[in-house]
């Protein structure tokens, strides 16, 4: 009966180590800002900016066309509104431009052996943090143009939750399939 009660108390107390709560102090905490981020990929940007002024660019044209055609004569007034379409089409494509020369530059991501972490915002800042045990799947999403430039943009799927937890735009093909298949055999090796 003795013996029974000892590994009932060792069990007890290996339970209590493993299940301990202590407060942590501030230094303990270890810092985000210890990563080692990666940028995006710099064709991605390129293609961002070039997408950018090529779609601004095509408005302007149509706008453009339709103020100069002579097929059939517009008002005074709807001349007017497309001027002013143009002027503010021009001043939002410009801006939108610059925002984007900021913001990919703010754009980042760190893959460590438990967890990945993706920062971004110009104005408002926004660090994202998965551990990758709680990853349900990953999805490599690839539009024209990123198929085009060799680029991918990786979806991470949490738990309960059907939209993804977040995505990393951006990636070269290559290092976005290593970088799933890294979390996918992870996630295997983990769970056993």
């Amino acid at each position: 009966m003795a013996s029974h009660e000892t590994v009932k108390d060792e069990n007890t107390s290996q339970e209590a180590q493993e299940l301990s709560n202590k407060p942590m102090i501030n230094e303990q905490l270890p810092s985000i800002e210890h990563l080692i981020y990666q940028p995006l990929a710099p064709i991605y940007l390129k293609m961002r900016r070039r997408f950018n002024l090529f779609s601004t660019a095509t408005i302007l044209l149509i706008l453009f066309l339709c103020q100069k055609q002579q097929f059939f004569p517009l008002p005074s007034q709807a001349l007017n509104t497309i001027s002013y379409l143009i002027l503010a089409i021009g001043l939002i494509g410009i801006l939108r431009y610059l925002y984007i020369v900021i913001a990919d530059k703010k754009k980042y991501f760190a893959l460590r052996e438990q967890d990945i972490t993706y920062r971004c915002g110009v104005i408002f800042q926004k660090t994202v943090t998965q551990p990758i045990l709680r990853i349900q799947h990953v999805e490599l999403k690839r539009g024209p143009l990123e198929r085009k430039f060799g680029l991918a943009c990786l979806q991470l799927f949490s738990a309960g939750g059907a939209a993804h937890t977040f995505e990393i735009p951006g990636l070269l093909l290559e290092d976005a399939e290593s970088m799933r298949q890294f979390i996918l055999d992870h996630k295997t090796i983990s769970n056993t």
